[in-house]
């Protein structure tokens, strides 16, 4: 029985117990990959590998220009293999891995991770979960079918922030839920742009091909690799996607809501490739026993935009941290600064000033994953979970394009019912060959 299927039949027949510590030696730790190195990728696979052994990792960009990367891991881990070709290291590789991290571009998450899950490996994949609602939708079924652990990257799901925030509005302190705002500072990257021009030449370290991948062909440039694809329609999810993921987890977990009703679109005249500068997103959710009413509104602001603070319950001379959140009850107002650690504030602050907030222990995002490959406990933000927080998110992605009326949406169908247009954003057609 090859290593992987050992350790997934031990976790599903409930023997992780039976078989002890996996992490006694480097011989029962285990075996994972890395894609992507760089960024965000570098803090990934240190976070995994932490508590697991490094069999193999990959980067299509091999030079010097980021933190970590390429040359970071080859000193990190120099017994590694190493790739610059995602297809080739699970080719070779697959048969020892327990395990991979993903930290690419957003357009690339869906393509690696569905690959991984086909063959069976456990997958860590960095938030948002995929570029488009069809590649959220279609991992979520994947994972269910392989029946691996997956962990999306939202590490502040198990931080002491949200994790106290979901207790104190379901324990029912502020009352039934009437409205929810969310905010970030984002983009801290150019958005709101046209395409550029020219025919750049492509850095000899970085195979241009593949950086694109199942996107549609262009010319290389700067404006796009290493840093500020997350911009642009056909790489990334922009603002909304970057932080929605972590700020808009909050209230679908503590509120158990499901699919949107509607989203609409309030902000700059959009452009063709870009997404704008600012803007809001207004979703309606169908209401839960956490809510009041029939209909929950939530309203998304980002580039530098934020709530109204009187109107929310919150004092006139708040200063509202640069990410959170407000959840505005019947009996007060929650604000949660997004993050790990801040408790989150009760308003009035009289009303609530001898309030005890729950005693959490800490948790480890990796380690939960890691653990759960070994058949010890399970993940928190699995893809059964993430793949529909994901595929909320996604549809203010969507409708930024679309001002105006808000768009109905029927997540059956997965069809906006008002708007064809948007309907064909839902699954766009991949790059050919991919």
């Amino acid at each position: 029985m090859k290593r992987r299927t050992f350790l997934t039949f031990c976790s599903a027949s409930g023997l992780g117990p039976v078989i002890g510590s996996w992490a006694a030696s480097p011989n029962e730790t285990p075996n994972i990959a890395s894609i992507g190195v760089g960024g965000k990728g570098w803090v990934d696979s240190q976070g995994a590998a932490r508590h697991a052994n490094m069999q193999a990792f990959c980067d299509v960009n091999i030079g010097r220009n980021r933190k970590g990367g390429w040359f970071g891991a080859i000193e990190k881990w120099p017994k590694a293999n190493r790739y610059q070709d995602w297809r080739e290291l699970l080719e070779k590789e697959g048969d020892k891995l327990d395990g991979i991290t993903v930290s690419t571009p957003d357009h690339m998450h869906a393509p690696v991770t569905m690959t991984a899950l086909k063959m069976g490996i456990a997958t860590y994949t960095q938030k948002p979960l995929t570029r488009t609602v069809a590649e959220s939708r279609q991992i979520t079924q994947a994972a269910k079918e392989a029946g691996v652990a997956t962990q999306m990257g939202n590490q502040h799901h198990n931080g002491l922030t949200y994790r106290m925030l979901v207790e104190i509005i379901r324990n029912g302190t502020i009352g039934k839920i009437k409205q929810v705002h969310t905010w970030s500072n984002r983009p801290v990257w150019p958005q709101g742009l046209v395409r550029p021009s020219g025919n750049l030449p492509v850095p000899d370290t970085l195979d241009w091909n593949l950086w694109l991948g199942v996107a549609p062909e262009r010319p290389y440039h700067p404006s796009y690799q290493p840093f500020a694809w997350r911009g642009w329609f056909d790489f990334g999810a922009g603002a909304l996607g970057d932080m929605g993921a972590h700020i808009i987890d909050p209230p679908v977990w503590a509120l158990e809501l499901g699919a949107p009703l509607s989203v609409a679109y309030e902000g700059p005249e959009p452009q063709a490739e870009t997404f704008p500068e600012s803007e809001r997103i207004h979703y309606v959710f169908k209401g839960t026993k956490y809510t009041k009413g029939d209909q929950l509104k939530m309203t998304w602001h980002d580039g530098k935009l934020l709530p109204d603070l009187e109107s929310n319950g919150l004092p006139a001379d708040t200063k509202l941290p640069t990410s959170g959140s407000i959840f505005v009850g019947e009996n007060g107002t929650l604000m949660a600064k997004h993050g790990s650690s801040d408790a989150p504030v009760l308003y009035p602050q009289e009303k609530f000033a001898d309030f005890k907030m729950p005693q959490l222990e800490k948790i480890d995002h990796y380690k939960q994953w890691i653990d759960a490959i070994r058949g010890e406990g399970s993940t928190t933000s699995h893809f059964d979970y993430a793949g529909p927080l994901t595929e909320t998110v996604l549809l203010g992605t969507i409708v930024c394009r679309f001002p105006g009326e808000p768009l109905e949406w029927d997540a059956k169908s997965m069809k906006f019912t008002n708007n064809v247009e948007a309907t064909k954003l839902v699954n766009p057609p991949y790059r050919d060959g991919w």
